[in-house]
């Protein structure tokens, strides 16, 4: 593997020092660039897109040849998972994911397979391993995966939802059975994320994007403690490097102290905290990644820089942090206003 030209984000996540804050953003490759849009039209749609090593290779570099980016992040959906253990996703217009096959019973839970990730998700794997090569050590690539909570939501609703009345049902009224669920899930994420380890990830983020819809006591019992469980069986080594862990959950501002005390390395924040705060809350334990309310980037050049500026200032002149909007960029951003944004990062950083 070639070495490594442009180290800032790793380095960021270790707390060790950097020349400016690293930043990239989640979903950085997405609907906001037209070229992504042409490149997802040739494979037909979102799902052809994920499953071609190759289109995902060229969608995961587009956003690097448009801006000076310090990491790349593998193109991919947090539903290949459920989908590899024969769910049946697809996806309706206007309505997001679905799965013919939805989570709901004993036997529903029993028939799932055990996860194989070169088996059964070979074509992530092989776009790991793409992206690593023709990256060729420009910046280092994060492989993702959902966390257990967020896909047992799906799983279970069958698709998207307003109020996770059918998952939260199962954790009320068979929390042993959620519980079964969430444990396979924990082992699956754990092999899919070593996985991509093995094929060149050298950081990996979850995406918990649902565990703020659970109360505090179900976070701790049902999100929280899976994560944890992720995290025990993750290689933090690899090409003899650290490899970096950062939990995300969205709406989960309350709950960083405990989140830091998972053995991860980053935490990643939403826009409703305050990440100056936050560093308070958790000391040197972790870094931290974000927070920008992707929102900011619908305003224009003056508006974007202040709240970079803003944040920076917030965070202060210590090491641990990883810039990033506090959840994924929207499809109708300007390309520019991306640009705005990134350049200003770096440039008050530095100062």
């Amino acid at each position: 593997m070639s070495e490594l030209k442009n180290d800032r984000f790793l380095r960021a996540l270790m707390r060790e020092p950097v020349d400016m804050t690293p930043v990239w953003m989640m979903r950085q490759a997405g609907r906001y660039l037209p070229e992504y849009r042409n490149t997802r039209a040739q494979a037909g749609d979102f799902l052809g897109l994920c499953m071609n090593p190759d289109l995902a290779c060229e969608v995961t570099l587009q956003p690097l040849r448009r801006y000076p980016l310090d990491a790349a992040i593998l193109f991919s959906d947090i539903l290949t998972i459920p989908d590899a253990m024969g769910l049946g996703l697809f996806f309706e217009e206007g309505e997001g994911p679905r799965f013919r096959k939805p989570v709901r019973t004993e036997n529903d839970i029993d028939v799932l397979p055990v996860l194989r990730p070169e088996r059964d998700l070979p074509y992530v794997i092989d776009a790991v391993r793409l992206i690593r090569r023709e990256l060729n050590g420009a910046v280092p690539l994060i492989g993702f995966s959902g966390s257990p909570w967020t896909l047992a939501t799906y799983m279970v609703e069958g698709g998207s939802s307003k109020d996770f009345r059918l998952a939260k049902t199962m954790l009320y009224d068979r929390p042993e059975l959620m519980h079964r669920l969430l444990s396979l899930l924990a082992d699956a994420v754990a092999a899919y994320l070593n996985a991509q380890i093995d094929a060149g990830a050298q950081a990996v983020q979850i995406f918990d994007t649902w565990g703020g819809a659970l109360s505090d006591a179900a976070y701790q019992e049902f999100s929280l403690a899976y994560m944890r469980r992720i995290v025990s069986q993750l290689r933090r080594e690899s090409e003899g490097r650290k490899v970096p862990v950062i939990l995300f959950t969205k709406g989960g501002g309350q709950w960083l102290e405990a989140m830091a005390d998972s053995g991860c390395d980053a935490l990643g924040l939403d826009w409703t905290t305050n990440i100056g705060q936050a560093r308070q809350r958790v000391g040197s334990r972790v870094a931290l990644q974000g927070n920008m309310d992707p929102a900011v980037l619908y305003a224009g050049a003056a508006a974007i820089r202040a709240e970079v500026g803003r944040i920076l200032a917030s965070f202060g002149p210590y090491p641990g942090h990883v810039f990033n909007l506090g959840h994924g960029i929207t499809p109708g951003v300007l390309p520019e206003h991306a640009g705005i944004f990134i350049e200003a990062v770096h440039e008050l950083s530095m100062r």
